[in-house]
């Protein structure tokens, strides 16, 4: 039996200002978090029997030949944005076009969001339960 396989989408942390008041509604997030919060969770899928695997994206320059790359690689039965991209009104027309590009090259998947690096597990298991 195929593992259910999902794609989760973040902004690397590299790129992203914390100090923006963007950030506010978020106290205490940072670089480490994000990429602990994401990886692990990542892992945390992968150890109870998914195919889960990250995307990591840029603010948008590469951002969406990037997912396309990934999701043209196999099926994904679900894809997870993460909230620095949809909470953010800067990533608007980001968050717009990844929606796009998911529903054209990953039509099947569910999509799923979370609400912190930390509850990724829950959003995906919420979309995408493995029975």
């Amino acid at each position: 039996m195929r593992k259910k396989a999902v794609l989760i989408i973040g902004i690397d942390p590299q790129w992203l200002d914390f100090s923006s008041p963007e950030f506010a509604p978020m106290p205490g997030i940072n670089a480490e978090k994000v990429l602990n919060g994401i990886t692990g969770s990542a892992n945390a899928l992968n150890d109870i029997g998914y195919d889960a695997e990250v995307c990591w994206i840029d603010l948008g320059k590469t951002a969406i030949e990037v997912i396309i790359a990934h999701l043209q690689k196999k099926e994904f039965d679900g894809v997870m944005i993460g909230a620095g991209i949809r909470k953010m009104d800067s990533n608007f027309m980001l968050f717009e076009n990844m929606i796009n590009a998911i529903h054209e090259h990953a039509p099947k998947a569910k999509i799923c969001f979370n609400t912190n690096p930390m509850d990724t597990l829950q959003a995906v298991q919420r979309r995408v339960p493995l029975s």
